[in-house]
């Protein structure tokens, strides 16, 4: 099958009404390289027939269920049918899309968490391995080339030896019971039976244990958290502080609150090695500080030619110019696009274009959703993580 076309996308989720699903097609359209053929965008058919048409895809490329679409989709010639499915639907339904595309012959791509639970994403892990496609994971903060920046100066030693790992998710918009008045994003992220163990932890606690481990190249080993529903009546965290130990005696603090009133999508995190310190702000994410025990701290800035390879190759704009969500989701998605063009051509993937969240990332964000959980109901206590 040439490769020499654009890596066709069908979407799972992400019709009228949908949060993220826009984001996805954004974000998936920047470098040109990936096209939407078609789409099951909602559980309800006259709905997910009516963005499928918004998005000038023909009828009968907008399926009434992902496993109509799987079904047709496979069945169609192989210069026609999509390469892989974009999963941006609640959290409940990542598993059953995912398996369901897997087993039917197309990639994944799917928002996180991975799955409702850790049984889910140990079994997601065994079909990915047994069919041998590819699986990725929007981990979206982990495009911005400030944060592959730190990643690539940790991993050089520039700092030493990691000894401390401060990262903080805190938003506002859950300070109510804003899932009472028919907000739809509250809703199901406040539902167990659809969002899973976790709110806030599962929501954007995810992201920061990621981001943690991204940057240092560590693994957390256990934890001690302590979760709060701080909103009468809510049946999951709004708020989590947790203590982290990593695989390699270092220590860190985790916090993420939506009932942080005032607080939007104020990402940031701070690595503490022997030598050095590195500090990032998704509010300024062209903006990476460098601190030294005996020097000035240092400003690090996108687009410049004195930062590292995977930065520059990651950057999109010209220095001084915003650099910002829409293009670190890119990076995600260029890259997961990357790999499918190298399987198409047989060629073989740089370091470079594997440099996406797999399903081992979504692996261990499950496993870290579910030691929280089980450490906060046992008062806190120290709990290692089941990977």
């Amino acid at each position: 099958m040439s490769s020499n076309r654009k890596i066709r996308m069908g979407m799972v989720g992400g019709g009228q009404g949908a949060f993220i699903g826009a984001v996805h097609r954004i974000a998936a359209a920047i470098d040109q390289q990936i096209e939407l053929v078609c789409g099951a965008f909602s559980s309800d058919a006259e709905r997910s027939l009516a963005s499928g048409l918004e998005f000038f895809l023909p009828a009968e490329r907008c399926y009434a269920s992902y496993q109509e679409m799987m079904e047709k989709e496979a069945a169609l010639p192989a210069d026609q049918r999509m390469d892989f499915v974009a999963i941006v639907t609640p959290n409940h339904v990542h598993f059953p899309a995912a398996k369901s595309a897997l087993e039917a012959g197309f990639h994944v791509l799917s928002d996180k968490p991975a799955t409702l639970d850790l049984a889910e994403a140990k079994e997601l892990s065994k079909i990915v391995e047994k069919t041998g496609l590819l699986y990725g994971l929007t981990h979206n903060y982990t495009g911005y080339p400030m944060v592959k920046q730190a990643k690539e100066m940790v991993a050089a030693g520039e700092l030493g030896k990691i000894r401390k790992i401060v990262v903080e998710y805190p938003q506002g918009w859950l300070a109510t019971k804003l899932e009472d008045s028919g907000q739809k994003q509250a809703a199901w992220r406040t539902d167990p039976k659809r969002s899973g163990a976790a709110g806030c932890i599962g929501d954007i606690g995810t992201h920061a244990e990621n981001l943690a481990e991204y940057i240092s190249g560590l693994k957390i080993s256990e934890l001690a958290a302590d979760l709060s529903s701080f909103v009468d009546g809510r049946l999951l965290d709004d708020d989590g502080n947790i203590l982290l130990r990593f695989d390699n005696g270092a220590k860190g603090v985790l916090h993420a609150s939506q009932i942080s009133v005032g607080e939007e999508n104020n990402l940031n995190i701070r690595v503490y090695g022997e030598k050095g310190g590195l500090e990032w702000h998704q509010y300024e994410p062209n903006t990476l500080l460098v601190k030294w025990l005996d020097q000035p701290t240092q400003v690090y800035r996108t687009g410049n030619a004195y930062l590292g390879e995977a930065a520059q190759l990651n950057s999109r704009t010209p220095s001084s110019h915003p650099e910002g969500y829409l293009e670190a989701f890119a990076n995600v998605y260029r890259n997961f696009a990357d790999h499918i063009r190298c399987l198409l051509d047989g060629s073989q993937p740089s370091a470079h274009v594997l440099d996406y969240p797999s399903i081992a990332d979504g692996v261990r964000g499950m496993a870290f959703i579910e030691a929280t959980v089980a450490s906060s109901k046992n008062n806190a206590a120290w709990t290692e993580l089941d990977i």
